[in-house]
């Protein structure tokens, strides 16, 4: 691995640091959405609203109609268009936080830098991804950056940081044979460490029930500052959800970071079950994203939106919450976190 990332002064920001926007891909796949495309549209304008207040958002549509559609429905639901910038990137699908730029920083040059890991759409499962797979390297060449092709798949979703050298992960994606077969554990710990810039690797286990991307961090566990989490729980024992968050706890309970300090540890409570037609979805509020001075929060209709929401203010108290309606956003398997792709500020 000649010439790093890490070897040349690069690392990636936790997503808690100050942004300098936030990207998204518009959502045009119904086949992601079935029968329920239209209705998504309020609570993801939505949620670029509450973005947009505090930052430059920046949306990859196909063409001059798809902006136009999309410049519709954000204006109706009352969007600062004045940051909003659309780029022609066509993709595939709206998952921008696995298919988008991996952004990292060299602030002792005042450097910016892409990663563009492989993408094959959560091991193979929904092709076409070849649109997706070439975003990053498209966005890099716009922006005039440097981009980094470490050539192994890796999605966003599967990883987060604490900005001080840390990152989280599960082996159930990770080590997963649809991904990076010929790779071993210690391998794929060497990419992330000289590719995102970082010093250890801390591993949970499996995610949570629906999750089609086979165990993604975003879903479980979330770094709110460098020494602390929130992690979800699964209270009710008969749930399947419940053994697995549980052996996370664990886990988490084991880890120390550099210098020894193990973790301050947050629970988040799970919502209860939501299923539609008859496939139960990966409902989490730890699917929340970050930005300047928010947090937005997917919300369930459920007796626990109001206690989580309230945990996470406190493990943000100088941000924002705002709670979003994700019941038929979560229909396509993800929320707010997954929809999303932060750039950092230098």
């Amino acid at each position: 691995m000649d010439s790093t990332p890490k070897s040349l002064g690069f690392h990636f920001p936790a997503e808690f640091e100050r942004h300098d926007s936030t990207w998204l891909s518009w959502p045009h796949k119904e086949a992601s959405w079935p029968g329920k495309i239209e209705s998504i549209y309020p609570a993801y304008s939505c949620f670029v609203k509450m973005v947009s207040a505090y930052e430059k958002v920046n949306i990859n549509v196909a063409d001059e109609a798809m902006k136009s559609k999309a410049a519709a429905h954000l204006s109706f639901a009352g969007v600062k268009m004045a940051n909003i910038q659309f780029h022609f990137n066509p993709t595939n699908d709206a998952w921008c936080r696995d298919h988008g730029p991996a952004f990292l920083v060299n602030r002792r040059e005042g450097k910016k830098a892409i990663i563009d890991w492989g993408y094959n759409a959560w091991g193979g499962k929904y092709p076409p991804f070849d649109l997706d797979d070439v975003i990053p390297t498209r966005i890099a060449n716009d922006l005039e950056i440097k981009v980094f092709n470490p050539g192994i798949i890796m999605e966003g979703g599967s990883v987060d940081f604490n900005g001080t050298g840390s990152v989280l992960t599960t082996t159930s994606c990770l080590l997963n044979r649809n991904r990076n077969p010929r790779l071993s554990q210690g391998q794929i710990e060497e990419y992330l460490i000289q590719y995102y810039g970082i010093e250890q690797v801390l591993w949970l286990g499996d995610g949570v029930m629906g999750d089609d991307t086979d165990g993604h961090i975003d879903d479980i566990t979330r770094f709110v500052n460098k020494d602390t989490v929130v992690t979800v729980i699964e209270e009710n024992k008969s749930d399947e959800n419940h053994l697995p968050l549980q052996e996370n706890l664990k886990a988490l309970k084991s880890m120390r970071l550099p210098g020894g300090k193990s973790l301050n540890i947050i629970e988040l409570p799970m919502p209860a079950p939501v299923v539609y037609e008859g496939q139960r979805l990966p409902a989490s509020y730890a699917n929340f994203y970050i930005c300047n001075q928010r947090v937005i929060v997917p919300t369930f209709r459920d007796k626990k939106d109001g206690a989580a929401l309230e945990i996470i203010h406190l493990a943000f108290p100088l941000h924002e919450i705002i709670g979003i309606d994700s019941l038929d956003i979560i229909w396509g398997l993800g929320s707010f976190h997954c929809l999303s792709q932060q750039e950092p500020a230098l």
